[in-house]
């Protein structure tokens, strides 16, 4: 099961402004997603965005919305985004089959729109480090029901180099000198 950008959409679930605070490495989270949301946009793959409760929790994240110039912004009452009817339609009619996901909170809402993907039918790549909770451990345990379901845990830099899949085109030359630099060098946060 290899990432294809093809076949491929970045699904960020719920990183919301009013939740972040209480959210354990939020700040890796927003950035991880900014970071490889901004890859998805230069190499047109659709970045899909969701809220739970906005009017309580807050729009998405405004750096995150900064750094994503092409996304689409699902609204939703259902923890798994995949059982609002308007979003699963939408999905199937994209015809990508690979959902990279991550969000918060991950026990929560990215787990039951992970599973909700998987029972679809879709293949789910549940991004480690974008995939947070109010605490650490119900992450982990997210993370590792997901996986044991059928999704695959990916970081950011697997998925930017396997949508990129070759090193002698323009299109990485690009990518490269805008986004792909060594993980010391990226930013911790955004200011």
């Amino acid at each position: 099961m290899r990432l294809k950008s093809e076949q491929s959409l970045l699904l960020v679930v719920d990183l919301q402004a009013g939740l972040l605070p209480v959210i354990e490495g939020a700040d890796q989270a927003v950035n991880e997603a900014a970071w490889l949301g901004g890859i998805a946009c230069a190499l047109t793959i659709p970045v899909w965005l969701t809220e739970q409760y906005p009017e309580g929790l807050g729009g998405s994240e405004p750096r995150l919305l900064e750094a994503l110039p092409y996304h689409q912004l699902w609204q939703k009452v259902h923890f798994n985004a995949h059982a609002e009817p308007d979003f699963a339609g939408a999905l199937k009619n994209s015809g990508k089959r690979q959902v990279v996901l991550c969000g918060s909170e991950a026990h929560i809402c990215v787990l039951q729109t992970g599973l909700g993907l998987l029972e679809a039918g879709y293949e789910v790549y549940w991004l480690c480090e974008a995939s947070v909770s109010r605490r650490a451990e119900e992450a982990t345990l997210a993370r590792e029901r997901v996986v044991r379901a059928g999704a695959m845990p990916v970081s950011a830099d697997m998925v930017a180099y396997e949508w990129l899949d070759r090193c002698d085109d323009e299109r990485f030359r690009q990518v490269h000198k805008r986004f792909l630099k060594p993980r010391s060098a990226r930013p911790l946060r955004f200011f």
